[in-house]
């Protein structure tokens, strides 16, 4: 097996406009970091459009620092709080999460809410290949199994038990899901897509039953998962948990089917994620895989991957208006209103051939 230490993900230097306060980060750090000596270095980690996310060296240990993004004004995508409690909650009965160190409210500190998280080194897998590695078609098909495993794994957690249940309501959760995502849809939208239009209204015409509930993680892809550099199939953290929540787990894989970007999909969905290697499951191929990892007849996918998909152009539509709005000069959101339209003309796909795979 291949040791890709050398690999690992990578901070940056911090992007214009989303700089932090470094003396007033030392102050705050200095009575919860152990060994503390006020040696610091602030860099930025490049990937995700949502929660900025910034590397803290000190002189002992390296930890990461979650905070919104300038202009965010929507509380459930950008509760840090929350975020935070889910890995205080989670991490005795899931292994594969960083361990939290301290949530901050006082805007004095940073001008919004934070977190801070010990650090995992390892692989991360963004819209291309790290330098150095080949991602042959075995090494893909593994870390895909892999992948379907740890969500499977995921949702065979014992709400009850664990106590977990607290962190959701399960009860209409899906019809809840489907009118807040097109009412979010609503507030952000910039430009008429119709293929949005006809989705939102097929969606609130098909709402299934709401099945047995699991703690669900809603952002699960390929990007917010740390691989082992020794052993690059092994799972050993997943991130972004500021969506997690207790619910029908069903949306929560149709969620990361829609991510799934298969190889004859648009250009625009496959910075996604990785999965249109060869050598990757297909969609249909993740969804058997799931059912037969949790010993449960394959479900129907086409609503939860169509809902899926929406929710990704909504999400979207909301960094897209972001930028639109002036509240971030990333080059990166400029196009991002192709994404919204191809994540919507693959829903529309799937209703219209009636399947959530191969739309040629």
């Amino acid at each position: 097996m291949s040791d890709y230490s050398e690999n690992i993900d990578k901070a940056v230097a911090i992007r214009e406009g989303e700089n932090l306060d470094e003396n007033k980060l030392k102050d705050y750090l200095s009575p919860i970091v152990p060994n503390f000596n006020g040696e610091l270095t602030i860099e930025q980690f490049p990937g995700g459009y949502s929660n900025l996310t910034f590397l803290l060296k000190t002189s002992k240990k390296e930890y990461v620092l979650r905070k919104p993004p300038v202009g965010a004004n929507i509380k459930s995508a950008h509760d840090m709080s929350r975020e935070f409690n889910v890995l205080t909650a989670l991490k005795p009965v899931y292994n594969p999460i960083p361990n939290p160190i301290s949530y901050c409210d006082d805007l004095l500190v940073l001008g919004a809410p934070f977190y801070i998280m010990e650090r995992v080194r390892g692989i991360i897998l963004r819209n291309k290949a790290p330098k150095g590695i080949e991602l042959t078609p075995g090494i893909m098909k593994s870390i895909s199994e892999s992948a379907v495993d740890n969500l499977a794994a995921l949702h065979s957690i014992n709400i009850e038990t664990t106590g977990l249940i607290a962190m959701g309501k399960p009860e209409g959760y899906t019809k809840r899901q489907v009118e807040g995502w097109i009412k979010r849809y609503d507030v952000a939208q910039t430009d008429v897509i119709e293929n949005m239009n006809k989705t939102a209204y097929w969606l609130q015409a098909n709402i299934p039953d709401e099945g047995i509930p699991a703690f669900i993680h809603n952002d699960y892809k390929y990007d917010n998962l740390v691989l082992d550099p020794e052993n690059l199939n092994r799972i050993i953290a997943v991130l972004d948990w500021e969506m997690a929540t207790v619910g029908n787990p069903l949306m929560d894989l149709g969620t990361t089917l829609a991510y799934w970007a298969e190889a004859n999909d648009s250009d625009a969905l496959k910075p996604f994620n990785l999965t249109w290697l060869p050598g990757n499951l297909t969609r249909d191929e993740v969804a058997q895989r799931y059912a037969d990892t949790k010993k449960i007849t394959a479900p129907d996918m086409l609503f939860y991957y169509i809902f899926g998909s929406f929710k990704i152009a909504v999400i979207v539509q909301q960094i897209y208006a972001r930028y639109k709005k002036g509240f971030t000069t990333d080059a990166r959101f400029a196009n991002l209103l192709y994404v919204v339209n191809a994540c919507a003309s693959n829903a529309q796909k799937a209703i219209q051939y009636n399947r959530i795979s191969h739309f040629y």
